[in-house]
């Protein structure tokens, strides 16, 4: 709920998480060792699957969303599958906590102006869970780039089949986190998309190859799938005067520079922090409730990129309908 006393500033914020699969789990598992935090509950539908969680972390298992508010917290996690983001998101909001909402923020980019709209009006704290601009490898590869000009941007993030079958395809399940760090690392709005996908096992696309222009002129390229039998997840950059390659997984970032007219040129491997990802998020997230301040990854952000990717799928239906076209002709 709202806080409003010098007190209310000084004891921890009282969280609660809904949806407690991986994702969920794992927030739930930080918040309950997090400093300035009171993990107070956990809630799924799936009463067994809340109860273990519970009963490791030491807090209360609920069924669902509606049980977690009646508790009387500050902010609460949604990791739920991503077509309860919207009813979920807008009951936390219109109760007055704050909420941090997993990726994508919605199902469609009228659902995440909506829920955008309604936190402004309520005066809350909204995030979205882009966990990986908290990486410290892409922190590092940030930090490389700052002030350069950028020129392109190849971004890999393909690995197995999920266990778990989702109702989204790699575009919105993956690629949604790499346009998200395009955007970040530009500055810039996704002006283009070119995109090519595929379903050579899935229902939905598993395959993407998805290519950008932002309004700045910088070239992205994603290549993302679900067939490669081992993870990858790795960044390219090139600006006019250095080359920035970051590992995401092992956190190596290494920085080619001072080309030469001999065609060489030098090498460094850049210092990365060492922190959990999810911490970090996390933290930074409870901060700006504590504070009021703007989140690191706004609702504005998330929307974007989803909107993006969307388009990427609206995108390959268009071009394949106008191909029918022209072979009918």
């Amino acid at each position: 709920m709202a806080r409003d006393s010098a007190a209310s500033e000084k004891r921890p914020l009282r969280v609660g998480v809904t949806g407690i699969g991986v994702m969920g789990s794992n927030h739930a598992r930080v918040l309950a060792e997090l400093p300035g935090a009171e993990l107070v509950a956990v809630a799924d539908p799936d009463q067994a699957q809340a109860a273990r969680v519970a009963g490791f972390l030491g807090c209360q298992a609920v069924g669902d969303h509606h049980d977690l508010l009646a508790l009387g917290l500050d902010a609460v996690i949604v990791a739920a599958p991503t077509h309860l983001h919207h009813p979920i998101a807008l009951d936390v909001i219109n109760a007055g906590c704050s909420v941090l909402v997993e990726k994508p923020v919605a199902s469609t980019v009228e659902q995440g102006r909506e829920i955008v709209s309604l936190a402004r009006t309520k005066g809350v704290t909204l995030m979205i869970g882009h966990v990986e601009r908290f990486n410290p490898a892409v922190q590092a590869v940030k930090d490389a780039i700052d002030g350069e000009e950028l020129l392109s941007i190849a971004i890999t993030r393909v690995g197995p089949f999920p266990p778990r079958m989702s109702n989204v395809g790699v575009v919105i399940d993956l690629a949604v986190h790499d346009i998200d760090l395009i955007r970040w690392f530009t500055g810039s709005d996704i002006v283009e998309v070119q995109p090519q996908t595929s379903s050579a096992v899935a229902e939905r696309e598993d395959i993407a190859l998805l290519q950008f222009r932002t309004a700045s002129g910088v070239l992205a390229h994603i290549n993302t799938n679900w067939l490669t039998p081992f993870k990858a997840r790795t960044v390219h950059v090139a600006t006019r005067k250095k080359y920035v390659i970051g590992d995401l997984l092992t956190r190596q970032v290494t920085e080619c520079f001072d080309y030469r007219p001999d065609g060489s040129y030098s090498m460094r491997h850049l210092p990365v922090a060492y922190a959990e990802p999810l911490r970090t998020e996390l933290t930074r997230f409870l901060d700006a409730v504590r504070t009021g301040g703007n989140p690191p990854v706004s609702g504005e952000e998330g929307v974007a990129s989803l909107e993006i990717a969307i388009a990427c799928l609206t995108e390959r239906v268009e071009a394949a309908a106008r191909a029918k076209v022209r072979l009918a002709g």
